[in-house]
């Protein structure tokens, strides 16, 4: 009977040692939730990112994800046994960093076998892991490998995968090869970062989508993100430093010298999904031109209270007049665009009155052939313009009254790009789409200055009141 006892406290100290150090199973539950965390495992997306500040919670998302799916046991993805790679940018940072949040996540009886690279088994922590075999619900094995980018791209070779999870930016082409490890299992690759390097290939690749990819999705986390961090110390730290540190360290953000022209932008508010547009609403349409270099077109809309919606996009290089026109017309039927005196009126950079040795017609004429009336009659003071956009963007109170469909995705990934270069000049690098935007608010801007001022009747009708009141005055 004695034994029995014993067995049973034996079991119940267990079953509390077990539930005390349940981390995973207490994840996210309870009165706080890192709703971006959660946001993140539910992406079913195949190239997803998380870009971080320090502290904001990134690293515990590609934690989390990886023991959910080796154990299989993830609650918004078909399960499965699972074979994957954890990758480090040094054996030191795997240890202290990767390597430390997947223990914590992973309860001890969870794992059938630890093989260390160095260190002892019964201290894995403090020691470099090889792999973890860990034992999945569906009574097999699932494998998840550590790797470090300072071992070289040769050491990532040959292995079949279902996913790669990066903690920090990889060198380009040890992202490259993990990509080639899960091309046949159709796996996935998730990334967890702090953008401290500037404008590298994750820039490019992931945070622009510089190639139109539809499986790459990103979110971003700060600071106030992450529900367990005390705001008096997020209040006190961000005091202590730079802007320039504030926009990496706290808010995950890429940096380059100079900043970004565009600041005020929020892809969370000024990007939204599209719907459908009163007709009352539409206004105009705004093309920069381009033969080798891009052609941007945008379709423009504007409510009642001055909101401008940016609709539908046109983007293509390499194609001549006549083939930008048939395509300008498919989006107006599409849209159910209107038409003046039986042509589609569109503004359009001046530059487009000048003739070329290649035509005897510019390109103004050369619309105006196929049913298109540019108007090149536009405002292209830079500085003027890029003000106008900003308070479009966000005005004196933090309103947003500029707002871009989803689908504009070049012009929402040049708004991204456009950073100040030397003498306050803005880099004068894919700024197509944002040219033709600036040239459109600038003529709304106008219009309205123009419906202000007084006409010459009513200036000589105040000028008669005035003087009788004068006269008034004087006859008292």
């Amino acid at each position: 009977m004695e034994d029995v006892k014993n067995k049973l406290v034996l079991i119940n100290k267990e079953l509390n040692y077990r539930k005390k150090n349940d981390f995973l199973s207490k994840y996210n539950k309870g009165e706080k939730i890192h709703k971006k965390q959660i946001l993140f495992h539910k992406c079913s997306k195949k190239n997803r990112w998380v870009f971080g500040g320090n502290r904001s919670g990134k690293t515990e998302c590609g934690a989390v994800e990886t023991v959910w799916l080796a154990r299989g046991i993830h609650p918004f993805k078909k399960n499965k046994p699972i074979d994957c790679w954890v990758v480090s940018l040094s054996k030191q940072v795997q240890r202290d960093v990767a390597q430390n949040k997947i223990l914590h996540y992973l309860r001890k009886d969870y794992i059938y076998q630890i093989v260390m690279t160095s260190g002892r088994q019964d201290s894995a922590d403090s020691g470099i892991i090889d792999f973890i075999l860990v034992k999945n619900v569906f009574g097999s094995l699932s494998k998840i490998g550590f790797k470090s980018c300072d071992q070289g791209r040769e050491k990532f070779q040959g292995s079949s995968l279902d996913f790669v999870w990066f903690d920090e930016e990889p060198p380009y082409d040890i992202y490259q090869e993990c990509r080639m490890r899960v091309l046949d299992r159709k796996g996935m690759i998730f990334g967890t970062m702090t953008p401290l390097k500037g404008l590298t290939w994750v820039y490019n690749e992931i945070y622009l989508n510089q190639n139109s990819d539809e499986e790459i999705w990103y979110i971003e986390m700060e600071w106030a993100d992450n529900p367990y961090l005390d705001t008096k110390e997020i209040e006190t730290m961000s005091k202590s430093m730079s802007e320039e540190e504030l926009q990496t360290r706290r808010y995950g953000k890429f940096l380059q010298l100079g900043g970004l022209v565009y600041n005020e932008f929020d892809e969370k508010i000024n990007v939204i999904e599209p719907f459908e547009i009163p007709y009352e609403w539409y206004d105009n349409i705004s093309i920069d031109p381009g033969l080798n270099n891009p052609l941007s077109a945008h379709w423009y809309a504007r409510d009642f209270d001055n909101n401008v919606y940016v609709i539908a996009e046109h983007f293509e290089k390499g194609k001549d007049v006549y083939f930008h026109a048939e395509k300008i017309k498919e989006i107006c039927k599409k849209l159910n665009w209107f038409y003046v005196n039986g042509k589609i009126a569109a503004l359009i950079d001046s530059a487009a009155t000048q003739r070329t040795l290649a035509s005897n017609k510019n390109v103004v004429e050369l619309f105006y052939e196929n049913d298109i009336l540019v108007n090149p009659k536009v405002n292209k003071d830079m500085f003027s313009g890029i003000n106008v956009v900003k308070r479009y963007l966000k005005d004196s109170q933090g309103v947003p009254h500029l707002f871009i469909f989803k689908n504009c995705v070049n012009l929402i990934r040049e708004i991204k790009s456009y950073w100040w270069g030397d003498c306050d000049i803005p880099i004068k690098k894919d700024d197509h789409c944002l040219d033709e935007m600036r040239y459109y608010l600038m003529s709304i801007c106008e219009k309205k200055i123009q419906k202000n001022e007084k006409s010459l009747i009513q200036k000589d009708k105040e000028k008669l009141i005035k003087k009788i009141k004068i006269n008034s005055l004087k006859n008292l």
